[in-house]
């Protein structure tokens, strides 16, 4: 299994984004959050900023959908550039219409759950998705403490993704660090989101590869 660091421009400095997006080059992906402040209560960017992110950026852009009304609106940010498209359960009228029109757009489609968010109905869904993420916090803003609890739903996407022979990301959002990395990695995850850990660090650079070394250690 081999492990993906996504750094979370949710953290890095907003005016200097191109900049802030150099720093983290050694990533595998640049993960941007968008909220819509009616999904989530926070307001962050939209379509055209990920255009002009996509032109800046040194990796590929994953974008996290935490908005209303998905089924309108995903389409958007695979025109904008971005390689992977991740929309929410909760959000999405038709989440198999969706991922499959993502998807034929020529996108990676994910699927994301809130904590609360049961895993079990969308198992037999996982074919229609490349990625799936599981949120570690409550969607909507970074710096929030790790939720343990969430720890058993990942260990059953791992063991369901296994026994489906798929080839299904597992990605993990939302106070994952130096502290949390581990845990996520033994329970199963494969692409580590991760904000303030890198951006608010003296040097992102050392701190993606921090993290990439203590992820790879549990995979050894």
């Amino acid at each position: 299994m081999s492990i993906e660091i996504a750094p979370s421009i949710l953290a890095a400095d907003f005016s200097r984004l191109a900049d802030e997006l150099a720093k983290v080059a050694t990533a595998d992906r640049a993960h941007v959050d968008v909220m819509d402040n009616h999904f989530v209560p926070n307001l962050t960017i939209g379509p055209a900023v990920v255009e002009s992110l996509v032109k800046e950026s040194p990796i590929p852009v994953d974008c996290h959908l935490m908005i209303e009304d998905p089924d309108r609106w995903a389409p958007a940010y695979v025109e904008a550039g971005a390689r992977d498209v991740t929309f929410h359960a909760e959000a999405a009228k038709a989440p198999i219409r969706l991922a499959r029109e993502l998807r034929a757009q020529g996108a990676r489609a994910g699927l994301a759950l809130r904590p609360a968010t049961p895993l079990e109905p969308y198992l037999d869904l996982l074919e229609e998705f490349d990625l799936l993420l599981i949120m570690t916090v409550e969607p909507g803003f970074g710096g929030q403490s790790f939720l343990d609890g969430t720890l058993p739903k990942l260990r059953r996407a791992r063991q369901a993704v296994l026994a489906s022979g798929l080839e299904v990301r597992l990605q993990v959002d939302g106070g994952v660090g130096p502290q949390t990395v581990a845990r996520c990695v033994e329970a199963g995850a494969d692409v580590l989101v991760a904000g303030s850990a890198v951006f608010g660090a003296p040097d992102p650079a050392a701190a993606v590869a921090g993290l990439r070394a203590a992820a790879e250690a549990c995979v050894r």
